[in-house]
């Protein structure tokens, strides 16, 4: 540890961090050049260099920010009324409490038959309303060998029905007899009980997320709660004094395009965001908006790197918080950071470039919220590329694609700053260092949104990188 190194370590106030930071020197190239020294290490290659040294791989920084999550402090799971579930994540296994079908029901409108035909219809009671047996409304007795009766789809059919007989499929001749016009089947027809499943089969997996189909099917299996993990919570912190928040951009000054973005991604991916509010380029306002949260992580835009206004590291070091990640070997969004803080919250620094900072966002803080709000791993696949896609020399690439024929196909606005490609995108490309040729395989990460931009979007200048 150098003096410097302990000096940082020692400092108890953001402005004495910030102090340091300054009085680092830069060497020139003419500095080295006066005294010979080589420039290989001067000045910024050294800043990168250093950084490069500490930066994780992105797979092992997706892993550390899963793992991370694994001993935080949360919640206990809370039951939770069907019509405030959606998505949330089942905090236990989805058992049916009853079997499905929970009666035999008719599949179709039609009539029920007993017997061989042809069959005696029965005249229509009142009991069973004028379209004969109607869901909701119990047959009063078993169903007479010869005979038949009216039946409603989702009706619970009559004890001894051998079929049901759709009404396309069936007449009537003028003795009152019902004749079918195709050969019958015994149970043709017929929802049998527990077709679906029985009561105590178990439906969905602790970690499932609770789809609208997924209350459905809760419902139909007789829950009116669910027992569900919480949400892990997110304050997003907007850095930068020269963000506007409407208007067009002016005088030096740009819109703000990460806090009307953030949020809604956070929810998509199973947090509750408690509130985005910006942070002005001031150490201690940022020092007292992290330490005073108490959200389950704190996400940062900007402010990550090394500049005069990069306060991020400087407080983090202040507040005593553990880095877990620091910097990434991907592009965009390599300054991303992922620490823990002495409450044993997280917070996750994302880089101040739009598409680096949706980068960091799926690098470290979606892996990171999965594992705190209990959610099960997506399914990772791999899909061949379209085209070549050029690759960074040491670093992996997330590029932009949409779905075409089976294969992805990359974006061509794949730059930090942009946002055009992502915005009709189907998802990221993982791109190794040196890139992809047409046909390789490529690990995707999806976006929860996504529809295929092919039947969306057009796309006609966009694609290839």
């Amino acid at each position: 540890m150098t003096a410097q190194d302990r000096e940082v370590d020692d400092s108890d106030g953001v402005d004495d961090v910030l102090a340091l930071f300054a009085r680092q020197p830069t060497a020139t190239p003419a500095d080295a050049r006066a005294t010979g020294a080589s420039t290989a290490g001067a000045g910024p290659a050294t800043d990168a260099g250093r950084h490069r040294a500490r930066a994780s791989s992105w797979a092992d920084a997706r892993t550390v920010a899963a793992r991370s999550g694994r001993g935080a402090p949360t919640a206990p799971a809370r039951r939770v009324p069907l019509d405030q579930a959606l998505g949330h994540v089942l905090a236990e296994p989805l058992a049916a409490l009853t079997d499905l079908p929970s009666f035999d029901t008719s599949a179709m409108d039609g009539w029920a038959v007993s017997g061989p035909g042809p069959w005696k219809a029965e005249p229509e009671q009142p009991a069973q309303g004028a379209g004969g047996i109607l869901a909701g409304h119990a047959p009063a007795a078993p169903l007479p060998d010869g005979t038949a009766v009216r039946i409603a789809t989702g009706a619970r059919v009559p004890p001894d029905t051998t079929a049901v007989i759709r009404s396309e499929h069936a007449r009537t001749d003028t003795t009152g007899h019902l004749h079918a016009e195709r050969p019958v089947v015994h149970g043709q027809d017929i929802r049998p009980r527990a077709q679906e499943c029985r009561s105590g089969d178990q439906l969905l997996p602790a970690g499932a997320m609770v789809t609208p189909a997924v209350l459905g099917l809760a419902a139909a299996a007789g829950y009116d709660e669910l027992l569900t993990a919480r949400r892990p919570t997110v304050d997003v912190l907007v850095l930068g004094d020269e963000l506007l928040v409407r208007g067009l951009p002016h005088d030096g000054l740009i819109r703000d395009a990460l806090g009307p973005m953030i949020a809604p991604w956070l929810r998509a991916l199973g947090a509750d965001v408690i509130d985005t509010r910006r942070v002005a380029d001031d150490a201690h306002a940022l020092y007292r908006a992290v330490t005073e949260s108490d959200a389950d992580l704190v996400l940062t835009t900007g402010g990550t790197a090394a500049g005069p206004v990069d306060h991020v590291h400087p407080v983090l070091a202040r507040a005593g918080a553990e880095l877990l990640v620091d910097g990434v070997a991907v592009r965009p969004g390599h300054p991303m950071l992922l620490a823990r803080l002495a409450s044993g919250r997280h917070l996750v620094g994302l880089p101040g470039n739009p598409l680096a900072a949706v980068s960091g966002l799926l690098t470290l803080a979606e892996p990171l919220l999965r594992t705190l709000g209990g959610r099960a791993s997506r399914p990772a696949y791999r899909a061949p590329v379209q085209d070549e896609v050029h690759g960074h020399p040491y670093d992996t690439r997330l590029v932009p694609f949409v779905h075409r024929e089976g294969r992805l196909v990359p974006l061509r606005y794949n730059g930090p700053a942009m946002l055009r490609g992502i915005a009709v995108a189907d998802g990221l490309a993982v791109v190794p260092p040196g890139g992809a040729r047409p046909g390789d395989a490529l690990d995707v990460l999806d976006l929860p949104w996504a529809a295929r931009a092919d039947a969306t979007a057009s796309l006609d200048d966009g694609c290839f990188t």
